[in-house]
């Protein structure tokens, strides 16, 4: 038996299944490449991303107008020019009331009368009184004259004759005490008429017809309050920082709320040449005209001061201001990117402005609303758009404060 050797044909696979293999691995080599590389692109891009969010993104501070910021407005009230609370000098019941508040008055018009029956007894019992201080009188001048004579002839003695004479110099002393109490009694007749002290208008009525009339009353309410409208007196207190502004001649503008649109010119008169301790300002008075009556006593007033322009102040928003344990401090952009903390001292609060005399220059670029974790050296990121937006609001109002200034 042959054993013949069996031979085992191995199938051959064709060239382009093997070239496919190839392609297929290289392929796959390259799909993890750049799975690979994508995902670092993602990963960089994610961790460049997260190192933007952590830098605090900020706003600039619009530049200010220097010459407008020291156009400031202050509050102020007026006052009529004379204004003149009326009480009554007698007592009594009011009679009757001839002007009402509204009314305009001259010099010396009545008001009111007061009926006065204690009063008018009162002067009847001094002129009665004075009669017979009169009568008295006479007597003791007619007997100090006989006397005169008896002394003459030796009849009385000196004494005697100079004591009739004395008796008629008191009884004539007499006569003049009385006839002062009845002078006094008739000037206080006169005040039975409530008159007008000067032109005016009424402006306050606070009695009627049978009201009790106490004479001399401080704590009692006035009868009647006439005012001189035709000049106001303004009042304004002006801050510490600009007293040196307040000079003679000085002319302000002024509005009232009740007139909006409306502004009215003042002088000024006056000042107190003092700063008020409690409030740190100085009291300055202006004048103004009021032909029209347009203004009213106690009305509050929007006052507009043209200072002259401060080269040391630098004014930046109120939302600038950063409050802190080292005090006041204004958060500035620098060159290099950075925020930089400048502790400023406030020369004068004006509520949405702050002017700046110290720690700042004119140059400088504020921070508007910095973040509370902001600290000096960080690293910003300056938001363009809300600057810009910023900005272009800020000229807007500009605009318009000149519109309405015009």
């Amino acid at each position: 038996m042959s054993h013949n050797p069996v031979t085992v044909q191995v199938a051959q696979k064709p060239a382009h299944l093997k070239a496919v293999g190839i392609g297929g691995g290289v392929l796959a080599v390259f799909a993890v490449i750049f799975g690979l590389a994508l995902r670092y692109h993602e990963h960089h891009e994610l961790v460049q991303w997260t190192d933007a969010q952590l830098i605090p993104s900020v706003r600039l501070a619009p530049s200010m107008d220097p010459a407008k910021d020291h156009a400031i407005t202050l509050p102020g009230h007026l006052e009529a020019w004379d204004s003149a609370p009326i009480h009554a000098r007698v007592g009594g019941y009011l009679k009757a009331w001839y002007k009402d508040i509204g009314d305009k008055v001259k010099a010396g018009d009545v008001l009111a009368t007061i009926d006065t029956p204690e009063l008018d007894q009162q002067l009847e019992q001094a002129k009665a009184v004075l009669a017979k201080a009169q009568a008295d009188a006479n007597l003791a001048n007619i007997t100090s004259r006989r006397w005169q004579h008896l002394l003459s002839s030796d009849s009385v003695s000196k004494q005697e004759a100079d004591e009739k004479s004395g008796e008629a110099e008191a009884a004539q002393a007499t006569v003049l005490a009385a006839k002062a109490d009845v002078d006094r009694l008739n000037a206080l007749e006169a005040f039975k008429k409530i008159v007008a002290p000067f032109d005016g208008t009424v402006t306050a009525r606070r009695t009627d017809v049978g009201d009790l009339i106490t004479a001399n009353s401080e704590s009692g309410p006035e009868l009647f309050t006439v005012a001189d409208t035709n000049r106001m007196r303004l009042y304004v207190s002006v801050p510490e920082v600009n007293a040196d502004s307040i000079k003679p001649g000085m002319k302000v503008t002024l509005s009232v709320p009740e007139l909006p649109g409306r502004t009215f010119q003042a002088t000024l008169v006056g000042s107190s040449d003092a700063i008020n301790q409690t409030s740190g300002s100085l009291l300055a008075q202006f004048v103004a005209t009021n032909d029209d009556g347009a203004l009213k006593p106690g009305d509050y007033a929007d006052v507009q001061l043209n200072l002259p322009v401060n080269p040391n102040l630098v004014s930046v928003p109120a939302s600038a201001l950063i409050f802190r344990s080292r005090g006041a401090q204004v958060a500035v952009l620098g060159p290099d990117g950075r925020a930089h903390l400048h502790e400023v001292h406030i020369a004068v609060d004006l509520g949405t402005t702050l002017q700046i005399d110290q720690g700042l220059k004119a140059t400088d670029e504020v921070i508007e609303n910095p973040p509370d974790s902001l600290m000096d050296g960080d690293k910003v990121r300056v938001d363009a758009d809300n600057t810009d937006q910023n900005l272009a609001a800020q000229d807007g109002s500009s605009e318009k404060s000149r519109d309405s200034a015009r």
